[in-house]
This record gives structure tokens, sequence and C-alpha cells, in this order.
């Protein structure tokens, strides 16, 4: 059984990135499902360059084939693709597939499964983060395409491009040209796969904000807290800082309504620390945890910190992301670039004193872990995040290990292997064949795991080497000769034969 075979049915592991918290997080991409004709173009290596330099605009998903999101999607990509194509001009939307190395790289894709916006001939690459079902890609293409932003001439225009429940940015100009124009316009082809940009020389045409201004001036319109704000600071930096403070709200709700969702995404996609706080929303302490909380966010805004309160019943998936029991609930955490802080049975007058010892640095951070197995003398050795400094880098051994999940098919599949290998090498002192459940545990060192199982090898000397051959005992067995530490050959005793 080939390797490849195992990890082209692997699940991204964005399922283990801060935006588990919604399934609307997930980075999608598709395959091709229909036997009929297909709209979507298959680009790979060979052709993709060229197809791309000689288009001005292209959508292009970057997928394996087995990903069980990717096929899910697959159908509302197609049906996307066959609408579009009709479009004057036709718009393409495009595939490539990633398990395939030879592509790594393709209009900035990085290995990982993505959608991208491709412009220029490839000059300009964004993340789609756009809707994932056909009459969604439709419109979010369609708006994609389109003027970075869109002049408002007519109350008309003003009343079909606003709305009283959505985040709508609007520059205000005497006319449009002039510095200030100029950097409203690189402000929105720069932010445009997330924000809807509109400018209009008539304030009196926007539902919200002083109508007498003539400009130059950005406001944006949002549906919650003082619902819109003004800038004349057309610094681009400052623009962008300005729309990125703006657009999350000071306390963000997230329970599960949908039409919310967009604010739930803006707090994800801020560049400030986050915190969380995770209870029963039909709880008798319900009230007294928002206010407590709310309080907190007033305090702390500004502070590069950004505040979210989610219900339990809509966050199932943060509760299992963060290894938190039903007995821990409600709790708080705090994810503040790579590192967590959280509190389990958090009450609301601990909120404050908890964020207080954060400002202070006097919390500890937070580990998700199995137990330290208490004997741990099988094969093929368990690592957890507890102990994977030890295992993997102090113990000064030659490391084979096996990112997986229990459940997931191909790690089942290579189970076997893999305790036969361990069987082999039961007599090497020098030699670890370790595994470490990639759900289960927090990934305490920088590797990257984008599909399931991934095989790293770390050698006693601590060269680091990714296995990407065939999932058999002889070809890791190779792998590990060629790549052990001559140090740890030394001292070695004899190896069962294969």
């Amino acid at each position: 059984m080939a390797m490849a075979m195992a990890m082209a049915s692997a699940v991204s592991l964005c399922f283990v990135t801060l935006f588990a918290l919604h399934s609307s997080f997930f980075v999608l991409t598709v395959a091709a499902t229909s036997d009929n004709l297909e709209f979507v173009v298959e680009l790979d290596r060979s052709n993709f360059t060229d197809f791309v330099s000689k288009l001005d605009f292209l959508i292009v998903s970057f997928y394996t084939p087995r990903c069980g999101h990717c096929k899910r999607l697959a159908p509302e990509y197609e049906k996307a693709a066959n609408i579009l194509s009709k479009h004057n001009p036709p718009l393409t939307l495009a595939k490539v597939n990633i398990f395939n190395e030879a592509n790594d790289g393709l209009a900035g894709s990085d290995g990982t499964i993505s959608i991208k916006i491709v412009r220029e001939g490839g000059k300009n690459v964004q993340e789609y983060k756009g809707p994932r079902d056909a009459d969604g890609i439709v419109e979010y293409v369609k708006r994609q395409y389109g003027p970075a932003s869109v002049e408002i001439n007519t109350l008309d225009d003003a009343q079909s491009f606003i709305s009283d429940n959505k985040i709508a940015i609007v520059g205000i100009f005497p006319q449009f040209s002039g510095e200030e124009f100029e950097n409203y316009t690189i402000l929105a082809k720069k932010l445009r796969s997330t924000e809807d940009f509109f400018h209009t020389s008539d304030a009196k045409l926007l539902p919200r904000g002083k109508s007498s201004v003539t400009g130059p001036l950005m406001r944006v319109l949002k549906p919650f807290d003082e619902l819109f704000v003004d800038t004349q600071d057309f610094d681009v930096d400052a623009l962008e800082k300005f729309v990125e403070k703006s657009i999350v709200p000071t306390v963000t709700i997230m329970d599960g309504d949908k039409s919310i969702q967009r604010l739930v995404d803006n707090f994800m996609y801020n560049s400030n620390s986050k915190v969380m706080l995770f209870i029963n929303f039909s709880s008798e302490i319900a009230a007294s945890f928002e206010y407590k909380y709310r309080e907190l966010a007033v305090l702390y805004k500004g502070d590069s910190l950004s505040f979210l309160m989610a219900d339990i019943d809509a966050s199932l998936n943060a509760i299992k992301q963060y290894g938190v029991k039903d007995d821990q609930i409600p709790f708080i955490i705090l994810l503040s670039e790579k590192t967590k802080y959280l509190k389990s049975n958090v009450e609301p007058d601990e909120l404050s004193p908890w964020l207080k010892k954060y400002k202070n640095r006097e919390l500890e951070p937070y580990i998700k872990s199995e137990p330290i197995p208490e004997h741990n003398d099988e094969p093929v050795k368990v690592v957890v995040a507890h102990t994977f400094q030890d295992i993997v880098f102090k113990s000064r051994k030659n490391v084979l290990l096996e990112f997986y999940a229990p459940s997931h098919k191909a790690c089942k599949q290579l189970a076997s292997v893999f305790e036969d290998l361990a069987m082999a090498y039961r007599s090497d002192s020098d030699v670890i064949i370790a595994k470490f459940d990639i759900f289960a545990n927090d990934l305490v060192h920088d590797f990257e795991i984008w599909t399931l199982p991934t095989i790293y090898f770390k050698s006693a000397d601590g060269n680091i080497s990714k296995y990407t051959g065939y999932a058999t005992k002889k070809d890791l067995r190779d792998f590990i000769e060629k790549n052990r530490s001559k140090a740890a050959d030394e001292h070695s005793d004899s190896k069962d034969e294969l």
C-alpha cells in the first residue's frame, strides 16, 4: 500500500486550527464528480502558467481527490462553474490537485487545501473567502470580478447596495480623483475578498452619519455598536487598520445564527489576540456572564484583544478542539499567537481577575494533552503533548513519528505496518517507532501536517525529514537506515532481518 494512497484520503488539519470553531471556517475545495460535461478546468504544472497568463480573473481550487469536504462541495462548485461560463464575459473556475507535489507553489499555493482568486495573469493572488453553495459562489465571484468599489449615484443605489444587517464601507469624495481616492481604491482592491466597498460624492444618499460632509472621508456602516464610524486619515495602512478594528463588535456573539456568521468570521480573521467565553446561553447565569464580559470588552477595547461569547450548543467543535469536558463548562480561553490560556468552570466574577493575570503574564499556558501513559511498553510508543519534547527531542534517539487519528481509515491501514516495523527494531535501543494523535493533543513543535497520516523522522543528532515514500515495512526501514545518525549507529544493537 502506497503512502501516497494513504495520504490522499487524509483530512486537512484545519480541524485542529482556530477555525474549527465553526464549520464555515473549514477551507473547502472541489474535485470533479460528474460524468457529464465538466465546466471546472483541470490545471497542473504543465499548463497552469500558460493558462493563467491569458486571464485577468480566475478562481482556482487547490484540492486533494479524496478529501471528504472536497467531495461534498464538488457539485456546488461544478454547478457554479456552469453558470459562470455563461456570464458576459465568461468567468472560469479551475482546480489543481495538490496531492501531486509537482503542483506546489502554483498561484501562491503552499501545498495546503485552499481556494484562490487569481488576477492579472497571476500577478495578484487573494484568498477566496466567500460562500460554498453554488448560488453564493456565483454571486461572490461576480462581485469579485467587478470593480473593487461600486459607485452610489442615487437613493435606489444606496438602498440596493447597503443593508441594515450588513457591513458596508463607503468613501465620500467631492471628485473621484486625487491621492485620497487613489488610496481608497488601493484599500478596496486589497480587501475586496471580504469587504464590500462603495463610493459616492453625496453623503445625503447614505442611511447613517452626518449628511453634510463632502469628504474626503471613509465611513464604515455596520449593524452593531455605534452603527457607523468615520475617518479622514487616508494613509493606506491607517485605512486598513481602521477597517479591521471597525468591523469587529465589542463582543461578537456566536449562537449558530447564520445571518451574523460574517461577524464571527471577522472576529476570527482579526489580528488581535482572541478571548472566547463558552457558556450555555439558556442558563440562569448567562445574563450575569454577558454583563461582566461586556464590561471587560469595553475596558480592554483597543488593547489588542477581541472578545467573543459563544453558546455551547453552537460550539461543539470548539469544545472538542480544546479538549474540554462537559463538567468543565463554562470555560474561557485566550489565544495569543501560538499560545493558549484556559480556565474551566469559570464564574462571572472570575473573568476580570483571570484576564488581569494574563495581562500581568501570570498565567500558565494551556496545552491539550492525553494523559501520560503509565506503561508505554508497546512496540509502537505513544507520544502525547506532555511527553513530546522528552521522547522526540531530548531522548537523543532516532525517532520515526506518525501523526495520526485513530478513527481515520488510512491511519488504521498503516497501523499494522507500523507494528511490524516497531517489532523489527525492538532490539535496537537507538530507534523509536512512535505515534501521536493529532486531534487529542496540541502540536508543540512546528511540524507541517496537512494530511493524515503524516510521518516525520528525527535523527539522533537532530535532523528532521518528512517521509513521502510508500507505506511498506521495507521502505520505511530503508528510510530510517538512510537517515539515522551515525552516532546512533555506532551504539545500535543487532536488528532483526526483514
